[in-house]
């Protein structure tokens, strides 16, 4: 199967389609639909201390008999686990949880909590060969802006709501100088049918012979994003993945980008104190 890579701002290259495992709290499940993700050709799972999945997805990628180095790992800190110390602790947890030496992206989940000490630690567990890539999750306030301005290391991507009717394109440019990259959740705006049933996509669906999905996740990945699908079901992932023999024409593009409502469909991260509510940490 076809997979496109991202380099990012440290020179790792991420598979540029990743499966999502948010919502399959049970271990077992989640292992499941791994080792079918990775017998189909996805090499990349995005995962969290906040999921409680984790144990499964690092039974799938020992288990598949696919080399580590080829499957790319991404977690995240929960705020309660953010501290210069008891960070680094936690990275340590989540290396035990998922059974690996080594994960290939550690992200903070929410802008919330001591953040600035929890970059601090990302950098050294960098530096201790536990981490290769670290980044942010959610944030989109000034709160970004600190963390750059502290940090020795860049994040290496930003992973945020990402989809046609929010198409995060003035936090795209925000982003650009660091060398960060954009990963997106809710690709397919929360499975939402109104958006994958626009008029648009369901012409080009046939111009390309492609499914409204497919059009979709292809205009994602042509801006360079790296969208996180979630799925158990193997029919879908197949759909899913088969989106990089094909391209989208330029004023195709732009079409598209012409869905933008400018407003999240599913939370508001760009106010701290509404996220502050959302991780229960309200100060």
């Amino acid at each position: 199967m076809n997979q496109n890579y991202v380099q990012l701002n440290n020179g790792c290259r991420i598979p540029q389609l990743g499966l999502g495992v948010f919502q399959i709290p049970d271990n077992a499940e989640a292992k499941a639909v791994c080792l079918k993700a990775l017998e189909i050709g996805y090499r990349h799972i995005d995962t969290a201390h906040h999921y409680y999945n984790e144990r499964g997805v690092g039974q799938a990628v020992r288990e598949s008999g696919i080399p580590r180095e080829e499957i790319w790992v991404t977690s995240k800190l929960w705020p309660n686990e953010y501290g210069e110390e008891i960070t680094g602790a936690a990275i340590d947890s989540m290396l035990e949880r998922l059974g690996l030496e080594y994960i290939d992206l550690v992200l903070l989940h929410q802008q919330v909590g001591d953040y600035l000490g929890a970059w601090k630690a990302l950098e050294k567990a960098v530096e201790a060969g536990k981490v290769r890539s670290i980044g942010l999750s959610n944030f989109e306030s000034e709160r970004l802006e600190e963390i750059m301005d502290a940090a020795k290391i860049y994040p290496a991507v930003l992973q945020v709501e990402c989809h046609p009717y929010y198409t995060q394109s003035a936090l795209k440019e925000r982003i650009a100088p660091y060398g960060t990259k954009l990963e997106c959740w809710f690709p397919l705006g929360h499975g939402d049918p109104k958006l994958r049933q626009e008029e648009i996509f369901c012409k080009l669906a046939q111009k390309y012979g492609k499914t409204n999905t497919q059009i979709i996740l292809r205009w994602l990945v042509q801006r360079g994003i790296v969208p996180l699908a979630k799925t158990t079901r193997k029919a879908r992932m197949l759909e899913n993945i088969n989106i990089f023999d094909f391209a989208l024409s330029d004023a195709d593009m732009e079409k598209i980008a012409e869905l933008d409502q400018k407003t999240s469909s599913f939370f508001n991260h760009r106010d701290p104190g509404a996220v502050e509510m959302l991780a229960g940490l309200v100060r």
